[in-house]
């Protein structure tokens, strides 16, 4: 991902992070007003939530609009500043759990107006759902985990809602168990802030990427043609994004090819996986004992042709360096020669796939030889 589509992201999820603030400025109001004058402490309790909300909401924003700034005393990004607005957040559910909880234990039962109750409970519950998936949605597109966080905030408060809202019904007929719902909000609104902040935690102590996307990175690498092995991977987590510091071992005696093919693949994976925001690839490079060359032929034991992409057949061989003895060889058909379109690129990646070390082809004007050159093989004439 380019820094231009980067600072494009930050900015969306910058004007969602605005509009999540007033929503909760919005919410915590009514509810506190319904909450005091119906003398629900449950709907009280929840608007303590709302309140703590718009906390949460404004450390989401600055947590964005510091991640999207350069600094030469930060070289790997402040990607964690959303890592800190999310420990805020939990931080802040936190308290609202607790604060709700203290007041259904030792608060005092009241009668509650649940015609005043009601109706903003309801208006709240569908708010808080609807933006909460929406935000959710948001944060998964732009590949931001504070505003993922700030979507769970807000399911967490249309959870605890719900729970309000089942206590005023219940209260319309006759039952009082407003305190027993401001209890059951505090438990989801403290299970909420907790994972949160073991969430938040885990970032900030470079907590390892998962093991199916650093397995992933590893396969795509690997899969060069100049790559033997990845001799060592670490991965770490960024505010949500991922750095990768890998050790290689490459196929080629020029420290000019390593670093060509180490510079390349430090491109290509993060435009393959957006969560990389850097990779470092370090080579180690030797010629090994063989390489593997590939020519093509108009069949098997037949003769040489001087093109690639009209050949019928490769010879696959592996040729020991020291005695240039053929160890090995097999005739491969070209499984994309009779392609009616994109021909050369399909043959090229297909050779690719194949890993060779060098390819001898007297034509070097086409897409294959393009490719080839490209990914580093050695082109012999």
């Amino acid at each position: 991902m380019d820094k231009q589509a980067s600072y494009k992201k930050l900015r969306k999820a910058k004007q969602r992070a605005i509009i999540s603030i007033a929503l909760n400025l919005l919410l915590a109001t009514g509810k506190g007003i319904a909450g005091f004058f119906s003398g629900s402490t449950a709907l009280l309790g929840d608007a303590i939530h709302s309140a703590t909300d718009v906390l949460a909401s404004a450390a989401v924003f600055v947590g964005l609009w510091v991640a999207g700034r350069e600094h030469p005393s930060f070289p790997y990004g402040l990607y964690k500043a959303e890592t800190i607005a999310t420990l805020v957040t939990s931080i802040a559910v936190l308290l609202a759990g607790y604060e709700i909880g203290r007041q259904a234990i030792f608060g005092v039962t009241k009668i509650v107006d649940v015609t005043i109750a009601l109706p903003v409970a309801v208006l709240s519950l569908l708010i808080a759902l609807g933006f909460g998936f929406s935000q959710m949605c948001a944060g998964k597109k732009l590949d931001s985990p504070a505003l993922e966080a700030d979507a769970r905030d807000y399911l967490a408060d249309s959870l605890s809602t719900g729970v309000v809202l089942i206590g005023l019904v219940a209260a319309s007929f006759g039952y009082n168990i407003d305190r027993l719902a401001a209890g059951i909000v505090s438990l989801f609104v403290l299970y909420a802030g907790g994972h949160l902040l073991l969430s938040a935690l885990r970032d900030l102590l470079d907590a390892s990427i998962d093991r199916k996307t650093e397995r992933a990175i590893i396969t795509m690498v690997e899969n060069h043609p100049r790559i033997h092995r990845v001799k060592k991977c670490l991965g770490r987590v960024a505010g949500g994004r991922f750095i990768i510091d890998m050790d290689v071992e490459m196929r080629t005696p020029s420290h000019k090819l390593a670093d060509f093919v180490a510079d390349r693949l430090e491109e290509e994976i993060p435009v393959h996986f957006p969560k990389v925001v850097m990779a470092r690839i370090r080579p180690h490079f030797s010629r090994g004992d063989c390489i593997r060359r590939i020519t093509p032929y108009d069949r098997p034991n037949g003769h040489k042709i001087t093109h690639l992409s009209g050949a019928p057949w490769f010879l696959i061989e592996t040729v020991r360096l020291s005695s240039q003895k053929i160890v090995r060889s097999q005739f491969v058909e070209n499984k994309h020669r009779e392609a009616l379109r994109r021909k050369g690129l399909l043959i090229g990646k297909w050779l690719l796939s194949l890993k060779p070390d060098e390819v001898v082809v007297p034509d070097q004007d086409s897409t294959p030889i393009a490719i080839l050159k490209e990914a580093g093989v050695d082109i012999i004439g």
